[in-house]
């Protein structure tokens, strides 16, 4: 693991809803790149998605806006966000398969 950058956060949200096979991790990335934040997003085996992310928390912040509507084909009807201390666990954003 590389260190934490300076000033950052992490966050972890799952979203629970119409989230998998609607573009939902590849516009996540999509959208968190854009953001500058690095992490991860996958399917989890509950039909929910896993987001895990680092960066400045008003980016992270922008994220979860963003993920409480997701692509056009998603419906977001719940959602659970963690905040806390970066740990600096990536150095990218990417789609985990």
């Amino acid at each position: 693991m590389l260190g934490a950058r300076p000033n950052a956060q992490h966050v972890r949200i799952i979203v629970r809803g119409r989230v998998q096979g609607v573009w939902f991790r590849e516009s996540t990335k999509q959208t968190a790149v854009a953001l500058g934040l690095v992490g991860t997003v996958r399917n989890l085996m509950d039909g929910s998605v896993e987001i895990i992310a680092e960066g400045p928390r008003n980016r992270l912040e922008a994220l979860e806006v963003w993920a409480r509507r997701g692509p056009d084909a998603a419906h977001v009807e719940e959602m659970e966000v963690e905040y806390g201390d970066a740990v600096g666990m990536a150095t990218e954003f990417r789609v985990v398969r």
